[in-house]
């Protein structure tokens, strides 16, 4: 059975804050419209409604634990680190309500153009950069951990490495002790390095993290070294 990871708040705060968010851009809402009075027949009270779901839509789409709960399932001597499969298809569905839903209000009512295209920019724009785009990008990373084998992929950088022919492993961490990166030193004097940032796997930090110790403390260095050091040292080679 798989295992949730990335600690998450409990359902009845996550459900009180999304009520708090509607509320209060329901409320903010009322000022993309031209008039608060009925329009064309139209309520302008169902276009504010309309924006609140919209702005629930993107928050759901930046939030992902709420609809995305971080589990893993190990295999047989094997544990394999990434983001969900489907979760960028359903991202992308859900999102494709916000365009529509401000397309929608442009039509059917008046509005204050100025705050209404800030509005449908913020709703539209936000869950691109901040997830969509990124999404795209680590659809097929992953970060695999055998008793033989670390294996990953990170957008075009690739690889897998045999146990044996790993010298040192290397985690650096921040002054947090979180962990961020791993340093692979080999037997023939190469090093790689694997971004877990840059795969988006922080909700997998701390499980990676024990893993590691666990399953090759043999090959773990005695000092741990924070990335400030790391960068200060690449800088200093420079």
């Amino acid at each position: 059975m798989g295992k949730i990871i990335r600690k998450t708040l409990p359902l009845e705060i996550s459900i009180g804050l999304l009520l708090l968010i509607f509320v209060l851009s329901f409320l903010l809402s009322g000022q993309v419209f031209a008039t608060t009075q009925p329009d064309a027949g139209k309520n302008v009270y169902f276009g504010m409604l309309l924006i609140g779901v919209a702005v629930i839509i993107m928050v759901m789409v930046l939030w992902e634990e709420l609809l995305f709960p971080v589990k893993i399932k190990p295999g047989q001597g094997e544990v394999v680190f990434r983001n969900h499969r489907t979760k960028l298809k359903i991202q992308v569905l859900i999102y494709c309500a916000i365009p529509v839903i401000f397309g929608f209000i442009y039509m059917n009512y008046s509005v204050n153009h100025v705050r209404f295209f800030i509005w449908a920019a913020i709703a539209t724009a936000v869950p691109v950069a901040g997830k969509l785009i990124s999404g795209v990008n680590n659809y097929n990373d992953f970060l695999k951990l055998t008793h033989d084998a670390i294996s990953y992929k990170n957008n075009r950088k690739t690889g897998s490495f045999a146990v044996h022919q790993i010298q040192h492993i290397t985690l650096i961490k921040d002054e947090r002790k979180v962990l961020h990166k791993i340093k692979l030193l080999m037997t023939d004097k190469n090093s790689v390095i694997i971004d877990l940032d840059e795969m988006e796997l922080e909700a997998f930090f701390d499980t990676i993290d024990k893993y590691i110790i666990l399953h090759y403390k043999g090959l773990l260095k005695d000092d741990v070294i924070s990335i400030d050091v790391e960068e200060n040292n690449n800088r200093g080679a420079l």
